[in-house]
Parts: C-alpha cells; sequence; structure tokens
C-alpha cells in the first residue's frame, strides 16, 4: 500500500526514530532510584521522579536538562531536604554523561535518508532542548541530509499548523515518522496530514496512547525505517 502521491516533505522525529535516546533516560533513572535508596523504595522514586518531571514540563520543556532539575527537586523533596552534596553532585553528573553520549543512529537511518534525498524535502520536526538537539544532529553525521530543522516546545495540532505555514504546505503535502503515536502520529492524522508510525522497544509513559485513541486512525505502522523506501 502506497502513500498519498501529494507528499513533498517528509519530516522526521529525532530521538528514538533516528538515534537512540530513551534508553539512556531510563538508565539514568534506574541509577538515580540507587542513588535515592536510602529515603524510599525503588518503585516510589520511579514514581516520584516521573510526576516531578511531568510537572516540570511547563517550566523546563523537554530535554536532559530538565530531567536533571526534576531529579534534583524530587531527591530534595524524597530526603526531605536532607540530601547530602555529594549526591547532588552524583546526580548532576548522571545528566553530563547523557548529554556527552556518542549518537547511536538506529539501524538503516542514514541509507534512507540518502535514498530519499533530492526526491523529497527532509526535515527534523522535535521535541526537545534546543541546544542538545543542535548537538546531536551536529555529531550524528546525517545534518546535510535536512532542509530544515524545527526543535519544538510541543508537538501538538497548533505546532504542526505553524510549521506547515512556515514551510508554505498543505496538510496533504506532509508525512511525518516517528515512534510516538501521541505526538509524531495523531496530530498529523487530525490536520489531514500522512503519518507512519515506527514504534521504539521503549517508551516514556508520557507519550503513551491507549488502544482508543489510535483506533481506525489512518495511519501506517511499520517494523523499522527502511520500509519506510517500500511504502512510498
Amino acid at each position: 500500500m502506497k502513500m498519498n502521491s501529494n507528499i513533498k516533505v517528509i519530516a522526521f522525529d529525532a530521538d528514538d526514530t533516528l538515534w537512540v535516546n530513551e534508553t539512556y533516560f531510563r538508565d539514568a533513572e534506574n541509577e538515580f532510584a540507587q542513588l535515592l535508596n536510602d529515603y524510599e523504595t525503588e518503585n516510589k522514586i520511579h514514581q516520584e521522579l516521573f510526576k516531578k518531571e511531568i510537572e516540570n514540563l511547563k517550566h523546563y520543556g523537554y530535554g536532559v536538562k530538565g530531567f536533571m532539575l526534576s531529579m534534583i527537586e524530587c531527591a530534595l523533596e524524597l530526603s526531605n531536604n536532607q540530601i547530602d552534596p555529594k549526591t547532588i553532585n552524583k546526580i548532576l553528573e548522571i545528566g553530563k554523561e547523557m548529554l556527552e553520549k556518542p549518537i547511536e543512529l538506529l539501524d538503516g537511518v542514514e541509507e534512507v535518508l540518502k535514498s530519499l534525498y533530492g526526491k523529497y524535502k527532509l526535515i527534523v520536526a522535535t521535541k526537545g532542548d534546543l541546544l542538545d538537539q543542535e548537538r546531536k544532529l551536529e555529531r550524528s553525521g546525517i545534518l546535510k541530509y535536512f532542509h530544515h530543522v524545527e526543535v519544538m516546545s510541543e508537538k501538538k495540532v497548533p505546532d504542526y499548523k505553524k510549521l506547515m505555514g512556515h514551510l508554505d504546505i498543505d496538510p496533504s503535502e506532509l508525512l511525518m515518522i516517528g515512534n510516538s503515536l501521541k505526538s509524531d502520529v495523531l496530530p498529523l492524522i487530525e490536520i489531514g496530514a500522512s503519518a507512519i508510525h515506527i514504534p521504539f522497544h521503549t517508551t516514556w509513559a508520557h507519550e503513551e496512547v491507549n488502544e482508543q485513541q489510535s483506533r481506525n486512525k489512518d495511519f501506517k505502522t511499520l517494523s523499522n525505517i527502511r520500509e519506510v523506501l517500500e511504502v512510498l
């Protein structure tokens, strides 16, 4: 089954679509829980950190820096402000190590970009911290394939409409490819664009949707990014 023949622009999510990301957050969460195990159970620490992250999205947005601040706030609260400064420093080190992780492209990414380059206008449409995402793109070796990079504070209908206005395209001319149904697929379907869902083995709870939300929606789910070439 082929995609809409009107497509002129293909937008790629970055984290967990082009390269590994969520895995590093999970590892950091586990390390954080071990640091705080004198104050609470591991399960409780994970729950409280997630609540703090969601609470802070309106202040810090998405990305490692906001995650670091949420870890520090969570540690202060769980310890009743008794946390050792050395532990705070270890939390900062966890965040800095995340920022310095090597960029691990997912299998098939560059092959697909190379094949599509010149046939479509390729862009990145991703959430996260601007400096961090720009750094990752520079280090990834694939920036040369993209006409435009959009680091978005949110990926909701108004944000995608703003992006299309900037690109001067109609919804029928846009295809979005990403790992999140909530951010990369459902908003696109709502505005009449096309979307391809390529699940990653780990999904942040904030990005999960229930089956009813995605049922009967017109999008494709592929098992890996190479299959994109088969449907275009």
